[in-house]
């Protein structure tokens, strides 16, 4: 674990060169610019070893990345990745080759999943070398921060509250 046993994380992943696909990576630095108390805030290119290295060991993870589901682009689903497994569909096209959902199942089955991990997905539209974020997703990056910035506060006032 090399000294990440505890670690409250979340982690921005995408290409920041292919359109929407970078929406992850903005949402990680919306969030760096004032990082929610006590959590490390971390951009990865989303292979799933390097993500499966910074899932280990952490006490609670929220993980955000572009996916192509065909919902409407700039749409957001959340997914409670400790509950259970990611939807397939959700996350077929990975522009990172093995991706967010073998890491995550990986983790799981090697007992690695950090007892929180809650997925936030951004449908993409436009995945193309070069691309600007598509206006419908930079809307979507900026509801996203705000609301793990809300849930990740309410959390830490629950645990707060239960421990005292």
């Amino acid at each position: 674990m090399r000294g990440k046993a505890g670690r409250r994380i979340v982690v921005g992943l995408g290409n920041s060169n292919r359109g929407d696909d970078a929406a992850g990576r903005i949402v990680a630095r919306l969030l760096r610019d004032a990082p929610p108390e006590g959590f490390e805030i971390i951009e990865k290119d989303g292979e799933a070893a390097a993500l499966l290295a910074e899932l280990d060991g952490a006490a609670a993870a929220y993980v955000i990345d572009a996916c192509a589901s065909g919902a409407a682009p700039g749409a957001v689903s959340r997914f409670d990745a400790a509950a259970g497994p990611l939807p397939s569909k959700t996350f077929a096209l990975s522009s990172h080759g093995l991706g967010l959902t073998e890491a995550i199942e990986l983790a799981r089955a090697l007992g690695q999943l950090p007892p929180i991990c809650v997925v936030y997905a951004i449908e993409g539209g436009c995945f193309e070398t070069g691309a600007p974020l598509s206006p419908l997703v930079a809307a979507a990056v900026v509801t996203v921060a705000e609301r793990l910035r809300a849930e990740i506060a309410a959390r830490v006032e629950t645990e707060e509250a239960r421990h005292a």
